[in-house]
């Protein structure tokens, strides 16, 4: 019997393209093979134990032969590849229209009211990196006050400031703004507000970062295991992806470290439901910035910290990792590529060395931990706990 899963999403973390990555101008890309070719090979040995040499071919992580863990890959149904999309479509919700994207930067008729409601002319409005719009525009932005908005290959409405000129609960008070205008047609999946400090020439993102998701326009994962009882401890920013819907208990967390600190203390503390975590790190310091090496060194350091989780687990746990999207630090841009995510599951009670296989949609993740916690059924997905569930 399961009485505890914990769900670790290890953001950008992709296994390889999908079949419609084309449509996305994504063919050929493969983050873990990539980076992993990058670096020389990658050290794994806890990912390779439950089976990571399975799902594919990446330089350093062997094929075991005799896996401690279930293995397997999993194909995006929803349309987009954004963070929002994903995660709601592994708690059992699939998008099947995409939000809207702005390649040229948001229209008018957001800007302007936008602008009215704080006050404010705006820098930026165009796609861009992160890091690379605060450096451009910082210095304006703190001689003129007017905050830094901006967008990418996601739907994401992202307002920057700096925490001198403007402090994060204003900040976070005209991201609220933004998102009760950001009405149809122009229903953005999330505005982010993005504080940031230092100076000129040295602007450093704080961990202050805010998402203001949407609701999922039907019932998720989480909303089926607390109509059911069950906690669900959502670390990392799965609270704000799901708009804090079905989260017994947010435990917010800026880093992989602090988000496995989290995860380790809940292994301790919290007795049984879902602990649902993710790791961001992958996603927006290297992937983004396409820092191969520094990938590489993140997904190593989190292997290190997994060996910790894995010791700890108790009979009756389930562990599922998996990704929402992925992140190929090695193609010409720096947005997110339509792949196939990983798929590894263990516990210390479960069968071994399963192949899930290709599964069609991140769904059916949510179904299983759905079918485990007794939640119920989900409106999609189809369960694969009986494939490693012994006795």
């Amino acid at each position: 019997m399961i009485t505890r899963v914990f769900l670790l999403v290890l953001d950008g973390v992709g296994v390889g393209e999908a079949p419609d990555a084309a449509e996305y101008g994504d063919a050929g890309c493969n983050t873990l093979a990539h980076v992993a070719q990058a670096a020389g090979g990658l050290r794994l040995p806890h990912l390779e134990s439950l089976g990571l040499g399975h799902v594919g071919d990446f330089a350093g992580v062997r094929r075991v032969g005799d896996p401690d863990g279930c293995f397997g890959r999993m194909a995006e149904r929803s349309k987009g590849k954004d963070t929002t999309t994903g995660h709601w479509e592994l708690a059992g919700q699939v998008v099947e229209k995409p939000f809207p994207t702005y390649p040229q930067g948001f229209p008018d008729e957001i800007i302007r009211p936008f602008e009215e409601a704080i006050g404010r002319r705006v820098l930026g409005n165009r796609p861009a990196s992160g890091t690379a719009i605060i450096a451009a525009l910082g210095e304006e932005h703190l001689r003129t006050g007017r905050p830094i908005v901006y967008t990418s290959a996601d739907s994401v409405f992202q307002v920057a400031a700096h925490e001198r000129i403007v402090p994060p609960a204003e900040l976070y008070r005209w991201c609220r703004a933004a998102r009760r205008l950001l009405a149809p047609p122009h229903q953005v999946a999330r505005v982010i507000a993005r504080p940031f400090t230092g100076e000129p020439g040295a602007f450093v993102r704080t961990e202050g970062r805010k998402d203001f998701s949407l609701d999922p326009p039907g019932r998720t994962l989480l909303d089926l295991l607390q109509a059911s009882g069950q906690p669900v401890v959502a670390i990392g920013k799965i609270h704000d992806l799901f708009n804090g819907r079905g989260v017994s208990r947010a435990l917010h967390a800026g880093n992989n470290g602090t988000v496995m600190d989290e995860v380790l203390r809940a292994l301790a503390t919290v007795p049984r439901g879902l602990i649902f975590a993710n790791l961001v790190d992958f996603d927006m310091l290297y992937g983004h910035r396409n820092d191969a090496l520094g990938y590489a060194r993140a997904l190593e350091a989190f292997d290190e910290r997994l060996g910790a989780l894995l010791k700890g687990l108790r009979p009756g746990d389930l562990l599922l990792l998996t990704a929402d999207h992925g992140n190929d630090p090695t193609t010409p841009g720096t947005d997110h590529t339509r792949e196939y995510v990983p798929l590894l599951a263990w516990g210390p009670r479960l069968t071994r060395g399963v192949n899930l296989g290709t599964r069609p949609t991140f769904a059916d993740l949510g179904r299983t931990v759905s079918d485990a916690l007794g939640g119920g059924r989900l409106a999609w997905g189809e369960s694969f706990l009986d494939a490693f569930v012994s006795g």
